[in-house]
């Protein structure tokens, strides 16, 4: 398990982190030689670029992925004579695997020698898989084919069959008056987003603050800069530098997020509504707030403290204050790494650009941290008003563990609901919440204990209030459980209300009747003669939940939905798998082609390629003849969204 925490984020702690998102940090070519009549030998050649690094094949298990060759024909037209060869390697210990691996640097060269069985084969196909890495890996197949007569090499035409052109074809809707998609964008809400997340890795940043790796650094950084500088300005200078610095870095490390946008279009959708991904983050989660809890310590391996801090002390200037802040960020990892975690599980969760979000919300994260230094070097007396290290913090740090653990709950509810497993139903995820909160209250009162609390002491009027809190909210949890109350502050959170352990007469939002095929929606939109509310959704889309119980649910919205709307929800989440004759090769009009096997990959495919769009919630009103009505709208408030409602609706009657 150790080893999984600290692979997941070796992402994070790199200080010269460079984000490739518009080439192949490889330049590959290849040669054939003619040998004899029979005999050629095969040439890959790789130029790498400055500081990336490919594996070799026989880099050692348990480390890094090998490099891998894929010989097409191989034993029937033609045989392999000795196994492919490589040009020089390096060999370098990993501290992450704790094994000797094997690489290459600046270039990689492969040889490999053939003989032909059979003389009318003109062309060899080769794909090689590798790994190639700096402070991020992107694993990576490059296929190659030589030419054994010096002709040109005929690039293969995509042949789809029949069923996948019919079904391409049909995924592919007409569209009337599409201009209008993109008209009168401020009913968008999707920026604001931006500024939710980075004022909420602001807030990350001040908790971090109070935990016992953060707030002890505080004073001793500071005096620091200011008693051993000459001039009190230089001090402050060095000061505001480091913190600089650490906005700078947490902003790094959140860059190699961004290699994925190049990758496809739906990748970081499909990434955070992934089973397996959501599970590895419960589990995960799980391990931090034990850690929290105190029952072990996680660190980063101390090496990578100890060599920032070296390099901190030989450099000097500029770039010995950046290894200082890199060497902070390492030894705060046992309390900050936690929270981090937190950031990134939040923004999969949240509205807009994936990527984007995560370096606002990292780079909010780095601003409080980096505050405190900067305004305690600029007014240095008010150090004598912080208060003096003790066991509050160790208080703060559990509370943060009952948060990582509802945090943990989310992620499996997510798989759970994305997979239709029907563990965490409704009703059973409240409960659990209601367990932590009651649990969390009972530590704030002294009555359970972690095994780092200190000696039992008197409540301070502090923890007494927060139990008061903690108590409020479970009591809130409870009347929403009895259903005696709406739990609109948690909407999104818990599983839909249609999610739950009673049978329930719809498994539609709020009970309206929906479609969940797009044809049979537009099929009986034809038949009442009403206008469609085309409904984007996710099971696991967190803002989809907020619209549905806090804007849907609106007494002057519902009617118009459920009344003069044929609701369509395509959830592009659901990983449920297509029937046999449903499942096709997609062919995009670049010819690129996509494998269409589950739900989630064909709505997720349809709202692409036919609205340009892959993030959700995501609103469409169309005609029964696939007009489009209004401007396409995403989250918005009640006034807004009802308005843009009956305004689609004009537009239909006029």
């Amino acid at each position: 398990m150790k080893q999984l925490i600290t692979l997941f984020f070796a992402l994070f702690v790199s200080a010269n982190l460079v984000s490739q998102t518009d080439e192949d940090p490889v330049a590959w070519s290849h040669e054939v030689k003619q040998i004899s009549h029979t005999e050629y030998e095969l040439i890959i050649k790789g130029d790498i670029f400055e500081g990336w690094h490919v594996y070799s094949q026989y880099t050692a298990d348990g480390g890094s992925l090998p490099s891998e060759f894929t010989y097409d024909g191989a034993g029937e037209a033609y045989e392999l004579l000795g196994p492919t060869r490589e040009s020089a390697t390096i060999d370098e210990y990993s501290d992450i695997f704790e094994v000797e691996e094997t690489f290459f640097k600046k270039e990689a060269i492969f040889t490999q020698n053939i003989k032909l069985l059979d003389p009318a084969v003109n062309q060899i196909k080769v794909n090689l898989f590798y790994q190639v890495c700096k402070e991020v890996c992107i694993p990576a197949d490059k296929d190659f084919v030589f030419s054994l007569d010096g002709s040109a090499v005929e690039e293969e035409a995509v042949v789809l069959d029949e069923r996948s052109r019919a079904l391409t074809a049909a995924l592919k809707i007409d569209l009337k008056n599409r201009e209008r998609l993109n008209q009168g964008q401020a009913h968008v809400d999707g920026n604001s987003s931006i500024w939710v997340i980075f004022a909420l890795g602001f807030l990350g940043g001040l908790i971090a603050l109070l935990t016992p790796c953060v707030f002890p650094m505080i004073p001793l950084t500071v005096s620091f800069f200011t008693k051993h500088s000459k001039q009190r300005s230089k001090g402050i200078v060095n000061a505001l530098l480091y913190g600089f610095f650490i906005v700078l870095i947490y902003f790094l490390l959140s860059l190699p997020f961004h290699l994925f946008d190049s990758v496809d279009s739906q990748i970081l959708n499909t990434i955070a509504t992934n089973v397996w991904v959501n599970l590895a983050f419960f589990v995960i989660f799980v391990f931090f707030a034990f850690s929290f809890f105190g029952y072990y310590e996680l660190t980063l391996p101390s090496s990578w403290a100890n060599k920032m801090d070296a390099a901190s002390s030989k450099v000097g200037g500029a770039m010995g204050i950046f290894f200082m802040a890199v060497t902070l960020a390492i030894v705060s990892f046992s309390c900050t790494g936690p929270i981090l975690g937190g950031l990134l599980g939040g923004t999969t969760m949240a509205e807009g650009d994936v990527a984007w979000n995560l370096s606002a919300g990292m780079t909010g994260f780095g601003v409080a941290l980096a505050l405190p230094f900067a305004l305690f070097a600029l007014f240095p007396a008010w150090l004598n008003s912080l208060p003096k290290s003790g066991g509050w913090m160790t208080t703060v740090k559990v509370v943060l563990g009952f948060l990582e653990l509802g945090l943990a709950l989310k992620f499996l509810s997510n798989a759970d609901m994305v997979a239709h497993w029907g563990i965490l139903k409704h009703e059973v995820f409240l409960a659990l919440w209601i367990l932590l909160g009651l649990l969390m209250t009972l530590y704030l009162l002294g009555w359970a204990r972690f095994p780092h609390d200190g000696p039992k002491a008197p409540l301070s009027t502090g923890r007494k209030a927060w139990a008061a809190l903690s108590a409020a909210f479970t009591l809130y949890l409870v009347l929403g459980l009895a259903k005696v109350t709406h739990l609109k502050l948690l909407s999104g959170f818990p599983p839909p209300q249609f999610y739950s352990v009673f049978e329930t007469e719809s498994d539609c939002p709020l009970g309206i009747e929906c479609f969940k095929e797009f044809d049979e929606g537009v099929a009986h939109a034809k038949a009442v003669n009403k206008p469609i509310l085309l409904d984007f959704t996710g099971w696991a889309c967190v803002n989809c939940r907020k619209m549905e119980e806090n804007v849907w649910s609106e007494p002057d919205i519902f009617p118009i939905i459920n009344e003069e709307y044929v609701l369509i929800s395509l959830y592009v989440d659901d990983r449920k798998a297509l029937p046999e004759a449903e499942q096709f090769t997609f062919l995009y009009d670049s010819g690129r082609t996509k494998r269409i096997e589950n739900i989630a990959q064909k709505w997720g495919t349809f709202q692409d390629v036919n609205f340009n769009a892959v993030s959700q919630p995501y609103y469409v009103l169309l005609s029964p003849d696939l007009e489009v009505l209004n401007t396409a709208i995403q989250s918005a408030d009640a006034d807004t969204y009802r308005d843009w409602l009956l305004e689609g609706l004009g537009n239909y009657r006029d």
